[in-house]
């Protein structure tokens, strides 16, 4: 053990359980040296705070004496993520939303309704201390987007215990969150309406949503589940990436590489063992479409991140999943349960000798682990902060070896891909945007939801499928891509959505946000939310976007308040220029993308005169 500083309190029995519990259940599969416990750092941290509400220095104390962390370390990780408290809170515990999804369905005025009658909100992040101490049985909380911007606006409860609740709930109004603080909120009786499109036999990454039952394995298979697998392991492990290279299938999380040449990568790597990781934190403001699958298809998960693994040669996986997914965890962890007793995950699958298990890590909070380098050092127990690369993941990720990482959709595009062949999959779309793309559609719309067409479909029939702008107004602005992408109007509505083309009209796809607002939307409030998420998401790693993304939400308030440096036109070159330095010297894409929506709001819309 190394030499230690301990802090003097020791934990009580329920921390000590809670945190010895987590620790027994996680898998232990071969990592060595400072990983060899390390990784087990942020599921220990959330089990103590999920038994008592917040993790005192006893349960540090415990934590690093366990898993041979220095208790300064241990904080510096705790303190990273937004979702750990470590001063004492209340065991109940609320998020609001407050994010540009929310905000016009009426999150403001439910969070004006809160500060009038129950009272300020509990601070944490960059206001002060990391949670403010609270001697109530309940504290609300201000929160960026939960991803549950179909049901805008939407709240997440928290409630500590042995055993603990945790519940994302939508459509909120003052009596549900009146409920939700004082423990009178029936949980059961909180259900989602189904997607928009349940059903429709056009379907492919959705034709299971909502219309089997998401914990019935049986059923799974009755609609086709695990064909697919079974077909991987007759072609083998080349075969499944020449398919999956032939469907010319680009990933769907944002950045749009090649899958077929990343899995070819990987599966090269003579460096053992290899790791495959499912990007399933979803923490981009207005998009849902990954939860949709995971809450409602969850063996398809599972059954697509087998046959990556059995194609690249990866021996363990992780869903890294968004803190604030609840059900997606309690489906997934269901999924991977009967998968591995029917045989179809752990070893000798389906008799074929190739041996692979998988767990859930779940994020604390953080919008940064989103990015595919921050993950992996949360997952070894650190800072989610992105590394520089190369090295590529392919030859160096989590634990420093060889990690395929694609997010949800992408992985669950391989089915069909797997089944009906490469080519087959690669007449659907465009010649160089192939398959079905799945959108979330929110804000100002009559029926928001995921909604799924094949590639280049226009921004107008998207918007039509989910009824047009709400109450019959007019559009307005369109953000693009989430709060990383970009603001476009009305007279882009007929824009093919396909990778060319939106490059096309100097537009991106991002992570599939399609944030329609209407034309009464004030735009600066919307400017400054999206300032305020960089700021508080930035990890702080590189000046950069530390300092960018403070000095570029101080400027819109200058404009907003009528006082800007100088005049508006210098005020805009101000901001101009920091988001070239954040754009041209971050170390990843949160820096190098945060000034793009205020961009293109100032200089495409002009909405700053």
């Amino acid at each position: 053990m190394p030499d230690l500083k301990l802090l003097g309190d020791e934990p009580t029995i329920e921390e000590r359980e809670a945190i010895d519990t987590a620790i027994a259940s996680l898998h232990q599969h071969g990592t060595t040296g400072i990983h060899k416990k390390r990784h087990l750092l942020l599921p220990a941290l959330q089990a103590a705070q999920e038994r008592v509400g917040w993790i005192s220095e006893g349960a540090f104390n415990h934590i690093c004496k366990t898993l041979e962390v220095p208790p300064a370390d241990a904080y510096g990780t705790a303190t990273f993520y937004a979702l750990l408290a470590v001063e004492p809170r209340a065991k109940r515990v609320l998020h609001v939303c407050e994010d540009v999804a929310c905000m016009p369905r009426g999150s403001g005025a439910l969070i004006a309704e809160l500060e009038r009658t129950v009272g300020p909100a509990a601070h944490h992040g960059p206001e002060g201390s990391h949670v403010e101490i609270a001697d109530s049985d309940a504290v609300w909380l201000k929160s960026p987007c939960l991803g549950l911007c179909d049901h805008a606006p939407a709240a997440f409860l928290q409630v500590a215990g042995e055993k603990p609740i945790e519940h994302l709930f939508g459509d909120v109004t003052m009596d549900t969150i009146r409920a939700a603080l004082g423990g009178a909120l029936d949980i059961a009786r909180v259900a989602r309406p189904k997607i928009p499109q349940a059903g429709q036999p056009h379907l492919r990454l959705l034709q299971r949503v909502d219309v089997v039952d998401p914990t019935s394995l049986d059923d799974y298979r009755a609609h086709g589940g695990y064909a697919a697998l079974r077909r991987a392991t007759e072609i083998g492990p080349a075969g499944v990436v020449r398919e999956v290279t032939d469907s010319k299938l680009m990933g769907r999380g944002g950045a749009a590489f090649p899958t077929g040449r990343k899995w070819e990568a990987v599966a090269k790597q003579t460096v053992r063992p290899h790791y495959i990781i499912c990007n399933a934190d979803e923490s981009e403001p207005g998009t849902f479409k990954d939860r949709s699958i995971m809450e409602g298809d969850p063996f398809s998960l599972v059954e697509s991140m087998t046959i990556a693994a059995y194609a690249t040669g990866c021996e363990f996986g992780y869903i890294y999943l968004r803190g604030e997914y609840p059900l997606a965890h309690e489906r997934l962890t269901n999924a991977m349960a009967k998968a591995r007793a029917r045989g179809l995950l752990g070893n000798d699958i389906l008799g074929t000798g190739f041996n692979f298990d998988m767990e859930i890590r779940k994020g604390g909070g953080a919008y940064i682990c989103g990015e595919e380098t921050s993950i992996f050092n949360s997952i070894e127990g650190f800072r989610g902060e992105p590394r520089n690369k190369p090295p590529f993941p392919v030859e160096s990720g989590v634990f420093h070896r060889p990690t395929l990482i694609n997010n949800v959709e992408t992985l669950v595009n391989v089915l069909a891909i797997v089944t009906e062949g490469g080519p087959a999959f690669a007449k659907t779309g465009t010649e160089a945007s192939t398959g079905p793309k799945l959108f979330c559609l929110s804000g100002c719309v009559e029926r928001p939801g995921v909604y799924e067409v094949p590639f280049g479909a226009t921004l107008r029939e998207l918007i039509d499928l989910a009824g047009g702008v709400a109450d019959g107004k007019k559009l307005g602005s369109i953000l693009l891509g989430g709060a990383s992408g970009l603001f476009i109007g009305p007279e882009d509505l007929d824009m093919p959505l396909t990778f060319e083309g939106v490059k096309a009209s100097h537009a991106t796809l991002g992570s599939g946000v399609i944030l329609v607002l209407d034309d009464s939307v004030e735009m600066l409030p919307i400017l400054q939310r999206i300032a305020a998420f960089f700021r508080d998401e930035s990890c702080g790693q590189c000046v950069p976007c530390r300092v960018g993304t403070v000095r570029q939400e101080e400027a819109l308030a200058r404009i907003a308040a009528g006082t800007p440096i100088g005049d508006m036109k210098t005020e805009i070159s101000l901001l101009d220029d920091i988001g070239l330095v954040m754009k041209d010297a971050s170390i990843c894409g949160l820096g190098q993308t945060a000034y793009s929506a205020i961009e293109s709001a100032i200089h495409r819309l002009k909405v700053i005169a």
